[in-house]
């Protein structure tokens, strides 16, 4: 909590302003309707003890807000083509930088960002302009995004989803199970009247939608998912 306070504080995320008499001041909940002005309590624990009644005016967008995402993707999205980066026509997530034989893909989803780079001095100049322009920590080479794991080797990399894999197996209670040559149900028991009854189809859709991610490292399975 204090690390995160603190980077909100550095970034000048508010300022601490006398209470208006005229204005609602909300506390950390979803706000439904965009509001261009925001007001917030101080953040429990973290009160200006020489200004205990006043409020924070936002300056930026931070967690918790319904208008968040939109505004933050936007602010990074703004920078990183002032910079040379073009948007990807097919993934809005995707932007792609070419310059001459340099080029480079940065990949984003929320604040978890991949970067890939034709050149180390490249990688290291663009680190430092978004660096320079928003709080980041280097973790270095990719080794895990968004529970798809990555195998180094000389010539590639490899991709998989093991970990998640078990886990989906574990939410369906079917860790134990044996294996089998094919994921298609060759001898099917769906009934051309109606279907079985599922006793949990809450359950079922979550696995479903787990699957549909797991095909991403396994198009082996996409027939039957």
């Amino acid at each position: 909590m204090c690390d995160e306070y603190d980077s909100m504080t550095k970034s000048q995320t508010w300022d601490l302003v006398p209470r208006p008499s005229n204005m609602n001041v909300i506390r950390g909940m979803w706000i439904f309707h965009h509001k261009e002005t925001v007001y917030m309590h101080q953040p429990p624990g973290f009160v200006d003890q020489s200004k205990p009644k006043h409020v924070c005016l936002l300056r930026r967008s931070i967690y918790g807000l319904e208008q968040v995402p939109r505004a933050w993707y936007q602010r990074f999205a703004s920078h990183i083509i002032s910079i040379d980066f073009v948007n990807s026509k097919s993934d809005t997530s995707l932007f792609i930088f070419r310059q001459g034989t340099a080029m480079a893909y940065l990949l984003i989803y929320v604040d978890n960002i991949i970067l890939a780079c034709s050149s180390n001095s490249l990688q290291n100049r663009i680190i430092s302009l978004l660096s320079a322009k928003f709080a980041m920590k280097d973790l270095g080479p990719l080794s895990s995004f968004l529970s798809i794991l990555v195998t180094r080797t000389k010539d590639n990399m490899f991709l998989y989803q093991r970990k998640y894999a078990q886990d989906i197996l574990a939410r369906a209670n079917m860790s134990s199970c044996n294996s089998v040559a094919t994921p298609v149900d060759t001898k099917s028991k769906i009934s051309a009247t109606g279907g079985m009854r599922l006793e949990n189809p809450t359950l079922y859709r979550q696995l479903a939608g787990a699957l549909q991610y797991l095909t991403f490292t396994r198009p082996d399975i996409s027939y039957a998912v």
